[in-house]
This record gives structure tokens, sequence and C-alpha cells, in this order.
């Protein structure tokens, strides 16, 4: 079985009926961001609708990688679901305030406090 994620730098694991995938390191344009998009919709495609990407190990993104999470977070929502993200790195969730994302994602300081936010879900 191929990994879901592909040559995306994260894995991803179940707690219930969440998905965590954890982002690690620098994901930048092209395979970066293309192996964010491909993994989201692989993850969709299986029927996996709540997402929590863990970004506690994630240095840096780009802006390709930022488009990229939106339109899957829109995707996702359209299909009843959501993404959500945690534990992002200082630098990372001054650039999602700064770029108003967290306008557009619910971010957690902790990813215990982002799985127990999912309406009716239970992580454990």
């Amino acid at each position: 079985m191929t990994h879901p994620l592909g040559s995306l730098k994260g894995a991803h694991r179940q707690v219930g009926n969440i998905t965590i995938v954890d982002l690690k390191g620098r994901i930048t344009a092209g395979e970066g961001a293309a192996a964010l998009r491909d993994a989201i919709h692989k993850l969709t495609a299986a029927g996996q609708l709540h997402i929590l990407l863990n970004l506690a190990d994630l240095t840096y993104i780009d802006s390709a990688v930022i488009g990229e999470m939106v339109g899957s977070c829109s995707t996702v929502r359209k299909l009843g679901g959501d993404i959500k993200l945690a534990s992002p790195q200082p630098r990372i969730a001054q650039l999602l305030e700064m770029t108003k994302l967290s306008a557009v994602f619910n971010i957690f300081p902790t990813e215990d406090t982002a799985l127990h936010s999912f309406p009716g879900i239970s992580p454990g």
C-alpha cells in the first residue's frame, strides 16, 4: 500500500474519526504543494473528512502551500468536513495571522484542544 501522503514531509494517523496529518520541515511550491493537495484528495476520497494539520514540526511554508491549504479546506468543507490547524510554530502562526488565514482556519495551540473542537466527533 502506498503512503497517502506520497512525497510530502509528513505522516498521518487516526484518532477516532479524525485524521491527523503531521507536517514537518519546509514545504514549498512545486512538489510540496502538490503533495499536500494530493494527500488531502486521497484522504477525502477515502471518506476521511475530519482533518487536523499538526504544524508543530513545520518550520516553513510558502504562498503556494498556503494556497493549497485554503483550497483543500474549501473542498473538505463543501463535502461536509473540516480542516483545522494545530500547534503552529511562532513564525508560522505569525504568517497565518499576517495573511488573514486565522479567519479562514480554526487554529488551536495544541493538538488536544483541536481534536476536541470537532463537533460530534470522539477522538478517543
